[in-house]
């Protein structure tokens, strides 16, 4: 089946390297909210530090991604005229930009450090992510943006 759309520039093999990279970070956040969740409930530091852990591997392989994703969003210019593209896009960095910041507040000691503030940014950060994966779908299965062609 031919789509009309163009297959996307950074790939492995003819898939997308952002579309493999992206689960990392959206599963490592998603984990940081579960552990901060057992910390709350549990005092035990151990869950803190997972989360710090699980927001450094978040932070870095989101960056890879990101910087995929760049790459496939400045050379097709029919991927940027989609709607959902330019929302996934500011989504995407918005949540590295709350990693990042989340990161900064667990680098605090104990009890401080996850309650309230850093369970509060993990929790939005989870909801935009659920938000931001929606919008990347959509992309896929609406408009084909990603999709490569088959001869």
């Amino acid at each position: 089946m031919d789509y009309p759309h163009p297959p996307l520039t950074a790939t492995i093999g003819g898939q997308s390297i952002h579309a493999m990279l992206i689960q990392f970070p959206f599963v490592c956040f998603t984990l940081t909210l579960l552990t901060d969740i057992a910390y709350w409930q549990t005092g035990n530091l151990m869950w803190q530090e997972f989360s710090s852990w699980l927001l450094f591997a978040g932070l870095i392989i989101g960056g890879f991604a990101l910087l995929a994703g760049l790459v496939d969003f400045v050379t097709q210019p029919r991927m940027r005229a989609q709607p959902p593209a330019w929302a996934y896009a500011i989504g995407t960095v918005v949540i590295l930009v709350l990693g990042f910041v989340n990161s900064l507040v667990h680098a605090g000691d104990g009890w401080t450090a996850v309650v309230p503030n850093g369970l509060i940014l993990s929790a939005v950060t989870v909801v935009l992510i659920t938000i931001t994966a929606w919008l990347g779908r959509s992309m896929v299965f609406q408009y084909g943006v990603g999709v490569r062609n088959h001869d």
